[in-house]
């Protein structure tokens, strides 16, 4: 359930600040009559994440077992290159986050607006394919679905309360800080997935070593145990792992934490100050010309 409730959060929050700025920055250059623009393409975005979230849980109904695995082997497997794709997305963008995003919005604020529509649609949408894809690989490692949904959903309702709280001026978070943290937990919740994506390959047969087990500690974390599920929610943690499967869990996370970290303090000691989110819109609008 914390891997699902900062995967929400983080990911929500994300989509948060950019609904955020969106609508801060036509308030502030007097451009209300284009905001209905704007929520459509956050409305589309969001009906389109819930379809590929029920597309995912439904869509494999009636296939065979090898069908079952194959997919959520190679659906886990994407979860976690997007997963990555964002994280390191996201720390080079935090910093300018609010001047790409209205640098969109000059390029497409002409007549009506309707650029605007795939301005919302494309930034928050990217959003919520991510979030729809990374869950359900985590509801497919964990085997449960109420708690990490519940998790989930939860994380996204926090993000909805600092988004509200950021564009009334009432809250500022530190971006880069915020997330370069959640970003290294999420490379290693990641790790898991990606595991978890490869037990799927080896049940259905397209990899081998399925027997061919490096640990085996059930004795000790037992499934079933409240630490041996806290374990597998959090970090998608196997008792009993195959060779391969560690292999992938260390490939990935070993090199893509270190790439995280470096790029991270690179960023640190460039020189640029580290930005607060705070986006209200500003009490003298300026006119469009």
């Amino acid at each position: 359930m914390l891997a699902n409730y900062l995967i929400g959060l983080r990911e929500g929050l994300e989509a948060a600040l950019i609904v955020t700025i969106l609508i801060a920055y036509v308030v502030k250059i007097n451009r209300r009559d284009v905001l209905p623009r704007i929520w459509l393409g956050v409305g589309l975005a969001v009906l389109l994440a819930l379809s590929i979230g029920a597309l995912l849980t439904y869509g494999t109904y009636g296939l065979s077992f090898t069908a079952r695995e194959t997919i959520g082997g190679v659906l886990s497997i994407a979860a976690t290159g997007l997963v990555t794709w964002m994280v390191f997305w996201m720390l080079r963008t935090a910093r300018d986050l609010k001047g790409h995003l209205q640098g969109n919005i000059d390029k497409h604020l002409v007549g009506a607006g309707l650029g605007l529509v795939l301005v919302a649609f494309l930034a928050v949408g990217r959003e919520g394919i991510e979030t729809a894809l990374f869950l359900w690989a985590a509801v497919q490692a964990t085997g449960a679905t109420t708690m990490p949904l519940l998790g989930a959903f939860l994380g996204i309702v926090t993000a909805i309360g600092l988004g509200a709280l950021i564009y009334a001026g009432m809250l500022k978070i530190n971006l880069s800080k915020f997330f370069t943290y959640t970003g290294a937990i999420l490379i290693v919740v990641a790790a898991g997935v990606l595991s978890y994506g490869v037990h799927d390959l080896q049940e259905a047969g397209i990899l081998p070593g399925l027997n061919a087990l490096a640990f085996n500690v059930s004795a000790a974390v037992p499934p079933d145990s409240w630490y041996g599920t806290l374990l597998k929610g959090t970090l998608n943690f196997s008792p009993a792992t195959t060779w391969l499967e560690m292999f992938a869990w260390l490939a990935y996370a070993v090199p893509t934490l270190t790439l995280f970290i470096t790029t991270s303090r690179r960023g640190r000691t460039s020189g640029r100050p580290a930005p607060a989110a705070s986006y209200a819109p500003a009490p003298t609008p300026v006119a469009v010309r």
